[in-house]
């Protein structure tokens, strides 16, 4: 009983809160609320930063059924303007289709700490998103105003060194999200003269890396990631590199989620390399093929691939074969490091055409791998397949142990973003020659 009194008295609190926070909301809107404006925002802002996950239902339903246009209204303005579509009918109908919410947020977003307020209330809708589909139209709403407030065009790109501070230091360590840091002293390493570090800055948040990319300066083209995350290798000197290569790129926002940002960190750095450093000719990644052996297990029907080219379905079914004869039917035996060495040179053959089948084909698809859709839609080329590439868990678990180069050439980036749009991914011969 005792216990059921305590939960009512704060279902009761709980209540009381969030009527009071959508009070102060009403008050931002209002044009009594014009004149005092900073002190409501700024108040605002403080209870969306602390807002207890309990109360976080009530607030988002409220601004999903009490924030959103009023119907008639935009019935009434949408008649008026198909009856006269001149510009004074259009921005009335603009006017009140767009969802009062919006203005909220760009209110909210004007005080100190807004931008971070509202960040945090997209990651708590995220993470609600799929139990309370109603909450789509808020969500959408914040999505474009971050959108808008995140272009690249109000973004700073900044070098991350050994000489940042370490607060910051600590915060790649925390979000390296592709190859995991292990500790001070692989970051250093990965911060000496034959690396970079860089990262994109908001003007409101200035000392929030966004989203970051780490580039090696290599002589070659890269084919495995252990040397380049080696953390007792020797720096080498950046006379000799000519290729930079683009082997990690992390998201630290997660409220930013859907909003593009990597591609244009890419081409940023990219530019400024090529004028820190006019020998490097060759721009590519080392990535990951996070979708790989996932596809692979569920036994697609290899012959019956969009676009597959005639004769190259035979092969296919061939390569799988091959694997199933040395692996066992589930091909369980290359989720280990020690089967994936077993492979025999056809063994390693029938694994690369089927990788290369997944990323000529697949990719363009809904199914496609989420890092070969980044790069191709960004305009990379398809450049190599490599076996073994990386053979820690993670990557035997992935990809059966293979990375992937991009190459990105950077006077045919508009090219290839335009042809992967068609549904046609750009590659290189020697990714051809592989099926």
């Amino acid at each position: 009983m005792l216990d059921e009194l305590r939960q009512a008295a704060r279902r009761a609190g709980n209540e009381r809160a969030v009527r009071k926070l959508l009070a102060d909301c009403n008050s931002l809107l209002s044009e009594r609320g014009e004149a005092n404006s900073v002190a409501i925002a700024a108040s605002l802002v403080e209870r969306l930063e602390a807002l207890p996950e309990e109360q976080e239902k009530g607030f988002f339903d409220s601004l999903a059924r009490d924030f959103s246009p009023d119907p008639l209204a935009v019935l009434t303005a949408a008649q008026a303007y198909a009856a006269n579509p001149n510009a004074q009918s259009q921005m009335a109908l603009t006017q009140v289709a767009e969802p009062v919410r919006q203005e909220l947020f760009r209110r909210i977003n004007r005080a100190p700490g807004g931008t971070a307020a509202l960040l945090r209330l997209r990651r708590a809708l995220l993470g609600r998103f799929r139990a309370q589909k109603d909450l789509r139209a808020v969500e959408a709403d914040l999505f474009h105003l971050l959108s808008s407030w995140f272009n690249p065009g109000f973004l700073q790109m900044r070098k991350v060194d050994w000489n940042s501070p370490a607060r910051l230091l600590e915060k790649v360590i925390h979000h390296e999200a592709v190859h995991e840091v292990d500790g001070w002293d692989d970051l250093r390493r990965r911060l000496e003269p034959d690396r970079r570090l860089f990262a994109f800055f908001h003007p409101q948040l200035p000392d929030e890396p966004l989203i970051f990319v780490e580039v090696a300066l290599l002589p070659e083209m890269p084919a495995a990631i252990a040397p380049l995350i080696n953390k007792t290798s020797k720096a080498q000197p950046i006379t000799d590199s000519k290729v930079a290569a683009f082997y990690s790129i992390s998201n630290c926002e997660p409220g930013l989620r859907g909003v593009s940002l990597g591609n244009f960190l890419i081409k940023r750095v990219a530019e400024h390399l090529n004028s820190e450093l006019p020998q490097i000719k060759t721009y590519c990644t080392l990535s990951p093929i996070p979708g790989f052996a996932a596809w692979l297990a569920r036994k697609p029907q290899l012959d019956q691939l969009p676009g597959l080219k005639r004769g190259a379905g035979e092969t296919l079914l061939a390569a799988r074969q091959r694997l199933e004869e040395i692996a066992g039917p589930e091909l369980s035996a290359l989720n280990t490091a020690t089967g994936v060495d077993k492979l025999d040179k056809d063994g390693e053959a029938a694994l690369l055409a089927l990788c290369a089948a997944y990323l000529l084909y697949v990719t363009p698809t809904s199914d496609g791998d989420p890092v070969a859709r980044f790069h191709l839609d960004n305009g990379a080329r398809l450049e190599r397949l490599n076996p073994r590439g990386n053979m820690s868990r993670n990557g035997i678990k992935q990809s059966h142990g293979l990375m992937v180069n991009y190459l990105y050439d950077l006077n045919r980036i508009e090219t290839s973003h335009e042809k992967f749009v068609q549904g046609e991914v750009v590659h290189s011969r020697a990714v051809a020659s592989l099926i």
